[in-house]
């Protein structure tokens, strides 16, 4: 069974981007070319809350995953929060397939669980699936005057790959 891992990270910096790249090497997934994918759950893959991730690769690959993040200049609060459900598996499978929800903003922790949450159940309306689980990693940070703060929660399809 293949693994996704989610990640979480804050940072802070004096550029945007910089808080950004902070906030991702908080979560070890600073030195990859991450390339976004919509939010589906393929069958048979685990979902694996892991905070920071482990060596995945070598730098400059790709990485395949669903992001939630927000940036913002202080002084104020900027949050993060992904979300997962997955189904029960068919005669042949141990898992089936799963949703993810990602959301974020200038706000708290609270504020964009309870948008995930409330995401995840229009999901699972749309699909003829059962759904068995659903948990949520929210991040949280503020930034100071002068600066920029980011968050992130990134879910992590399996492992790099060369972009070459």
């Amino acid at each position: 069974m293949n693994t996704i891992r989610v990640a979480w990270g804050t940072g802070s910096a004096p550029t945007e981007m910089a808080a950004y790249d902070a906030a991702l090497a908080d979560a070890n997934l600073h030195n990859y070319n991450l390339v976004a994918v919509s939010s589906v759950v393929p069958t048979d893959v685990a979902v694996e809350a892991v905070g920071t991730a482990p060596d995945l690769g070598p730098a400059g690959e790709r990485l395949t995953v669903v992001e939630a993040s927000a940036t913002r200049a202080g002084p104020g609060r900027v949050s993060a929060a992904l979300g997962w459900t997955t189904s029960e598996g068919g005669p042949e499978s141990q898992q089936g397939p799963g949703l993810f929800y990602e959301a974020a903003g200038e706000t708290d922790a609270e504020e964009v669980e309870e948008r995930v949450r409330t995401g995840l159940a229009a999901g699972r309306e749309l699909r003829e699936w059962t759904f068995t689980d659903e948990q949520v990693r929210s991040v949280s940070t503020s930034a100071e005057p002068g600066t920029y703060a980011s968050a992130v929660v990134v879910a992590v399809y399996g492992e790099s790959e060369p972009l070459l």
